[in-house]
C-alpha cells in the first residue's frame, strides 16, 4: 500500500514521528509521499526522505498561504523540486471555503505552479475546496500528461468529479468518505472512479476514519497506519475486494509518483 498524501512535518508528529512510520511498515505500507504545504515543509521533508527509507515527498505552496508567498518564491521552489526526493508540485490550487488567503492570490501562486510543473515535466498535487469548477478551469493550461494530475482528498461536487475524469486526472480518496455524514456524497461518487485512476490517502494527521481505532493515546490523530481502513471501507462501496482496490491504488501510485 501506498500513502500518497501525508503530513508528517506536522507538529502533531513531532515526538513520535518514528514510532509513527514504524506502524506504517507494519500496516503494510511500502511509501509514503509526505505533503509540504510550503517551502520551509519542504526542506523539511527531503530532508526527513533522505533519512528515511520508503519516504518520497511534494513541494509547493498551499493556497492558505499565497498571500505570504516570499519574493524569489518560485525560483526557490523550483530549485527544490530538483531533489530526486520531490515527485510532485504541491500541495496546491484554490480553497474557497476558508479563503486564508485572497482569491487572486491564490489564482497567481496557483497558475505558477501549473507553470513551473509543466515546464519541468512534473506531476500537480492538487487541492480544491468549494471553488466550483475554478480549479478545473486553471489546470486547463497544465502542459503535461493529464495522468499526472492527482486532485488530492477529493470532497467536490459529480459535476466537479466529471469534469476531473473527463480530464484524464487522478482522484485521491482519504478517510472522508469514512464519515457518515460529510462523507455521505463521496460514497455515492466513489463506484463511478475508474479503478485506474484511484488512488488512496490518509491526510495524516487529519482526517482520522470514523470507526478506526487510533494507535496512541491522542485519539483523534490520524496516522498513515490507518491507511487500510480507508481501502477497506473504498472496496466495500465499490463492491470489490479490498485486495484488488489495494493492488491497483499501489500500482496508480507507483505510476504516477514513480515510487518502485
Amino acid at each position: 500500500m501506498i500513502d500518497v498524501g501525508a503530513n508528517l512535518l506536522n507538529r502533531q508528529f513531532r515526538r513520535d514521528l518514528d514510532e509513527v512510520l514504524a506502524r506504517a511498515w507494519a500496516a503494510g505500507l511500502s511509501h509514503i509521499l509526505v505533503t509540504a504545504t510550503d517551502l520551509e515543509d519542504a526542506e523539511g521533508a527531503i530532508a526527513l526522505c533522505a533519512r528515511h527509507s520508503g519516504l518520497a515527498c511534494t513541494a509547493g505552496l498551499h493556497p492558505h498561504l499565497a498571500k505570504d508567498a516570499p519574493d524569489g518564491w518560485l525560483d526557490r521552489l523550483k530549485a527544490l523540486a530538483a531533489s530526486p526526493w520531490v515527485r510532485a508540485i504541491g500541495e496546491t490550487g484554490l480553497d474557497f471555503n476558508r479563503n486564508h488567503s485572497p482569491r487572486p492570490a491564490q489564482q497567481a501562486v496557483f497558475q505558477a505552479q501549473i507553470q513551473l510543473a509543466g515546464q519541468l515535466g512534473m506531476p500537480l498535487f492538487v487541492h480544491d475546496r468549494d471553488t466550483n469548477g475554478a480549479v478545473f478551469e486553471m489546470l486547463r493550461s497544465y502542459a503535461g500528461r493529464p495522468d499526472q494530475v492527482l486532485i488530492h482528498c477529493f470532497t467536490g461536487s459529480a459535476a466537479d468529479l466529471r469534469r476531473y475524469l473527463a480530464a484524464g486526472y487522478s482522484i485521491g480518496i482519504t478517510g472522508w468518505l469514512c464519515d457518515e455524514v460529510r462523507g455521505a456524497e463521496l460514497r455515492r461518487l466513489a463506484p463511478s472512479i475508474p479503478l485506474d485512476r484511484l488512488l488512496i490517502e490518509t491526510d495524516a494527521p487529519f482526517l482520522l476514519p470514523a470507526g478506526a481505532v487510533s494507535p496512541t493515546k491522542r485519539k483523534r490523530r490520524n496516522e498513515p497506519c490507518l491507511l487500510p481502513a480507508i481501502a477497506e471501507r473504498l472496496a466495500a462501496v465499490r463492491s470489490i475486494s479490498v485486495e484488488e482496490l489495494i493492488l491497483s491504488a499501489t500500482q496508480n501510485a507507483q505510476r504516477l509518483f514513480g515510487l518502485n
